[in-house]
């Protein structure tokens, strides 16, 4: 189906009023206000973030001794000191793969709004598609794999690169998984994967992203598995064989009566429960035995998990408890929400992480989240709930587009550095 509006043309006068007030509480409280200011990072932090060391450690299991273990590796370093010239600053690199993310998931989009062509109208979108995601899939991830290795033949590497290249990985990270639920469809009574399935794939996805940076927040090791890796060839090959053969794949059994999504979603539900959430427990035991913990207490190093979990309980009651079925009725809208929200609440902790200063207990989109969940559960908005749901997503997404530009400008000006050029800034 293509995109279209499925919510009605108007609203009441008092839908209006609730969705005016909660922006304006979104953008007039303390801690949104404290969000939306350019003085996001206050002087300890930029103090601590200049004398940052980077040490992320590559640690991977089995025979793998690289950060990254990939397919295309020996070609990489073998190409990027041709391809890529000395004068290109490292997040044009980093940026312009998530742009190719970006273009990737509006495409898909404007063919799939609701995550039904594949399974009711298997032509609808064209093979041409397909293969451009396998392409902006591999650029993309190719792009984030040399973007450090530059930043280093160019001397460029800081922490402001570092909470760039991490920053956007946490909007990527979402995107990747929305895009690739339009090749497997949403369930039509016969194949495909129902939206809950959906929302509860992306939940898992994004908590192991999580853990990642709830470990190094802890261990100041940034442990780097080659599950991402592993997910990004599986991601390719998908869209390559999408285009090759069509979506029909999809909807036939693959093994032992399973379909190919049933396995993916079993491989990604045992991976995170059997072997990523498990390592990052041993990393952060083992650096507790070895007293090099930069946490000392329970309660601090619990505390980056609060906002998250918060966060992921008040969109699952949301889901539950939708007197409309919002994510039946809007699961694209609902999800791009979800990944936003995520990424604004985990750049906050790796800004924290960065820093060794102590992230804040409740982040401030709980308060209008939590506001919107109750009006939506209680009845209040009615037949309006779609609507709301759209505004506050635009306004999520603006406030954390809003963050990013802010946070950046700012490390760039305290660092004398352009963010998009090797040039030093002309200090005023």
């Amino acid at each position: 189906m293509s995109l279209r509006s499925s919510w009605p043309a108007s609203a009441t006068t008092s839908t209006v009023l609730w969705i005016q007030t909660l922006y304006l509480c979104m953008l007039c409280s303390p801690s949104g206000t404290k969000l939306l200011r350019v003085k996001e990072t206050n002087p300890e932090c930029l103090h601590r973030h200049q004398s940052f060391l980077f040490h992320v450690r590559s640690e991977t299991s089995g025979k793998l001794h690289s950060r990254r273990f990939m397919p295309n590796l020996h070609l990489i370093k073998f190409l990027h000191p041709q391809i890529v010239p000395l004068w290109i600053a490292p997040n044009v690199l980093t940026f312009s793969g998530f742009v190719m993310i970006l273009v990737n998931y509006f495409l898909i989009s404007f063919y799939d709004w609701d995550y039904t062509a594949s399974g009711t109208s298997p032509g609808l979108v064209p093979t041409w598609v397909w293969l451009f995601s396998a392409f902006t899939t591999f650029c993309a991830y190719t792009l984030d794999s040399i973007d450090g290795k530059h930043a280093r033949r160019t001397q460029s590497s800081s922490p402001l690169g570092e909470l760039f290249d991490h920053g956007l990985d946490s909007w990527a990270t979402s995107i990747f998984v929305l895009s690739f639920f339009s090749v497997c469809s949403r369930d039509n009574g016969k194949t495909g994967v129902s939206v809950y399935t959906m929302y509860i794939y992306l939940s898992i996805v994004l908590f192991n992203f999580m853990c990642s940076h709830w470990e190094k927040y802890n261990t100041g090791v940034l442990f780097l598995p080659w599950g991402y890796d592993l997910s990004q060839v599986v991601l390719i090959a998908a869209y390559l064989l999408t285009g090759a053969v069509g979506v029909e794949v999809w909807h036939k059994p693959f093994l032992f009566g399973y379909y190919i999504t049933d396995i993916l979603v079993i491989l990604l539900i045992g991976f995170s429960l059997f072997l990523s959430f498990p390592q990052t427990l041993y990393n952060i035991r083992r650096a507790h035995l070895k007293k090099t913990l930069k946490n000392g207490s329970l309660y601090e190093g619990l505390l980056p998990l609060v906002s998250p979990l918060l966060l992921f309980i008040l969109l699952t009651v949301w889901v539950v408890l939708s007197p409309g079925n919002i994510l039946a009725k809007q699961p694209r809208l609902f999800l791009w929400m979800v990944g936003v929200a995520f990424s604004n609440v985990i750049c906050k902790v790796i800004i924290c992480q960065m820093s060794s200063t102590r992230p804040e207990l409740f982040h401030w989109f709980l308060f209008p989240l939590a506001l919107v969940v109750y009006a939506a559960i209680a009845g209040l908005l009615g037949w309006t709930e779609e609507m709301a749901l759209a505004i506050f997503t635009v306004s999520v997404t603006a406030a954390h587009v809003h963050y990013g530009i802010c946070v950046g400008r700012q490390l760039s000006k305290h660092f004398n550095i352009y963010i998009f050029s090797l040039k030093k800034r002309v200090e005023e």
